[in-house]
C-alpha cells in the first residue's frame, strides 16, 4: 500500500527475551498470502516446527483422555501451519527491520490539534496529518514521535489500550494456572508421542480434570541435527489446571515468568523454574503411564514459562477521529485453549491495511475507515458470542471433561465468523 510507518519496539533488539513457543496459522493463511510478498512467505514456510508435517499433514485435532489414553474425539484437520513463534518474528522482520526503533516503551499518548479526547479542530480526512490531526507518543526512555494515526499492538497488556479505555483496561484473570517447558527430546525419546501425532495434541484428565498439551517446536530438518549422531526434537509440553478459592498454587505474578538457558546464572530464577515444573510433575501423576513419565522426564533446568490465562473482550472505545485504534492480543485478547488469537491478529492486520490503503489513495475519510475496521473486529471477538468469549468457554471446557461433547467450544470447528 505504500503508506509510510514506523515500529516502535520495546525489546531492546530481536533476542532480548524469549517469545513463547510456537502457533497454529489455519483459518487465516489465506489472508496471510495476500498480506506478504513471495520472499516471506517462503521464509514463514521455513520456520514450521516440522517442515514435513507442513508437506504431507496426516494428522488430527486429538482430544484425549488422559487416564486411558483413549482419544475422545479425533477431527481431521484444516489446512495449517504450526510454526516457531520467536522464528516466525525473525521471518517478519526481514521486509521491515529498517522501519523498527528498538527499546521504545510507550509511557504517553496524546492527540494533538485538538484537546487530547479528540475533540477540535481534526475530522480524521487522511493519513497526512492534514484535518486528521497528529497523535504524539512519548516513550520511557524520553524520546518522542508524532504520527497521523497509532496502532497500538503491544498484547495483552497493552499501554495504547489504557489511554483508549482509562477505566475498563484491564485484562481478565480466569481461574486457570498455566505452566510449560520445553524440552530436547532424542527420535527414540520422542517418537511415542508422534504416534499418537506428529504435530500436537491435548487432553484432560477425567478426575482431575487436569489439562495436558504437547506438540513439537522444532524437528531435526530444523534445528540442523537431521543426519548427525546428535539428532533432536524440541517438545512443548503444558500442564493446566483449575484453581480453587484459597488456592496457594496461584501464581505470584500477573505477568509471564521464565527460566532457562537465557538466565541460569540467576538463582532465584532457576529455583523457580525448578519450582513451576515440580508443580507440573505434581499434576500429572494421575495422567497414562506414558504421559506421566513425558512430564517426570522434563528436568529442573528445562526453560519454562508460566503464562496467565487472561482475556479481553474487545471492549468499545473512542478512537480519537481514526487517530488511534488497537489490533491484535490489545484489541481482543483471548485464551490459548482454540488456538485462534494469532490467526484473529493476521485478520485484523489484513481488513486495516484494505482500510488504510483506501485512505492513502483518497478514496476514504480516516474516521471512517478505522470505525469500520473496528466495526468488523468487534463484531467479530467481542460479546457474548464473539472469539474472546468463546475462547474462554474453551478453556473451562478444556477443564471439564465429562462435559465435552462435539458442540463444546475447545472442539467446535475454527472458522471466521460468519
Amino acid at each position: 500500500a505504500n503508506i509510510p510507518f514506523q515500529i516502535f519496539e520495546r525489546d531492546e533488539h530481536i533476542d532480548a527475551r524469549g517469545h513463547g513457543w510456537a502457533i497454529t496459522i489455519h483459518w487465516a493463511l489465506p489472508f496471510l498470502a495476500q498480506l506478504l510478498d513471495e520472499d516471506t512467505l517462503e521464509a514463514i514456510e521455513q520456520v514450521q516446527v516440522d517442515p514435513e508435517v507442513g508437506r504431507h499433514d496426516n494428522g488430527n485435532f486429538l482430544f484425549l483422555n488422559l487416564e486411558t489414553l483413549e482419544s475422545k474425539f479425533r477431527i481431521p484437520p484444516n489446512k495449517r501451519r504450526r510454526v516457531n513463534r520467536e522464528k516466525l518474528r525473525k521471518a517478519l522482520l526481514h521486509g521491515v527491520k529498517d522501519h523498527v526503533q528498538w527499546g521504545k516503551r510507550l509511557s504517553n499518548v496524546q492527540a494533538l490539534n485538538g484537546d487530547e479526547n479528540g475533540n477540535g479542530n481534526g475530522n480524521g480526512n487522511g493519513l497526512d496529518g492534514r484535518g486528521g490531526g497528529l497523535v504524539r507518543v512519548t516513550f520511557s526512555d524520553g524520546s518522542s514521535a508524532d504520527g497521523s494515526m497509532l496502532v497500538g499492538a503491544e498484547g495483552t497488556n497493552s499501554a495504547t489500550r489504557k489511554f483508549l479505555v482509562p477505566d475498563k483496561y484491564r485484562a481478565h484473570q480466569l481461574p486457570v494456572r498455566l505452566i510449560g517447558a520445553a524440552v530436547d527430546m532424542t527420535p527414540e525419546q520422542v517418537r511415542p508421542l508422534r504416534d499418537i501425532d506428529p504435530l500436537l495434541f491435548q487432553g484432560c484428565h477425567p478426575a482431575t480434570g487436569n489439562f495436558l498439551w504437547v506438540s513439537m517446536m522444532e524437528s531435526p530438518e530444523i534445528n540442523g541435527t537431521k543426519g548427525t549422531e546428535q539428532e533432536r526434537y524440541a517438545v512443548q509440553i503444558i500442564t493446566s489446571w483449575m484453581l480453587k478459592d484459597g488456592d496457594e498454587s496461584k501464581s505470584s505474578s500477573s505477568s509471564s515468568s521464565s527460566c532457562g538457558s537465557g538466565s541460569g546464572s540467576n538463582k532465584t530464577n532457576q529455583e523457580n523454574g525448578a519450582e513451576r515444573i515440580a508443580e507440573m510433575k505434581r499434576h500429572a501423576q494421575d495422567f497414562h503411564p506414558l504421559l506421566r513419565h513425558v512430564v517426570d522426564s522434563i528436568p529442573e533446568t528445562a526453560p519454562v514459562l508460566e503464562i496467565p490465562i487472561q482475556d479481553w473482550p474487545c471492549l468499545e472505545w473512542d478512537n480519537r477521529h481514526g487517530r488511534v485504534t488497537l489490533i491484535g492480543d490489545a484489541a481482543h485478547a483471548m485464551t490459548m485453549f482454540r488456538g485462534e488469537a494469532a490467526n484473529h491478529g493476521i485478520l485484523d492486520a489484513f481488513n486495516l491495511v484494505q482500510q488504510l490503503a483506501k485512505v492513502h489513495a483518497g478514496e476514504r475519510a480516516l474516521r471512517t475507515a478505522v470505525d469500520d475496521y473496528e466495526h468488523e473486529m468487534r463484531d467479530r471477538t467481542g460479546g457474548e458470542q464473539g472469539a474472546v468469549m468463546l475462547s474462554r468457554q474453551a478453556c473451562l471446557d478444556a477443564h471439564d471433561f465429562h462435559s465435552l461433547n462435539e458442540h463444546s467450544a475447545v472442539l467446535r470447528r475454527r472458522a471466521i465468523k460468519g
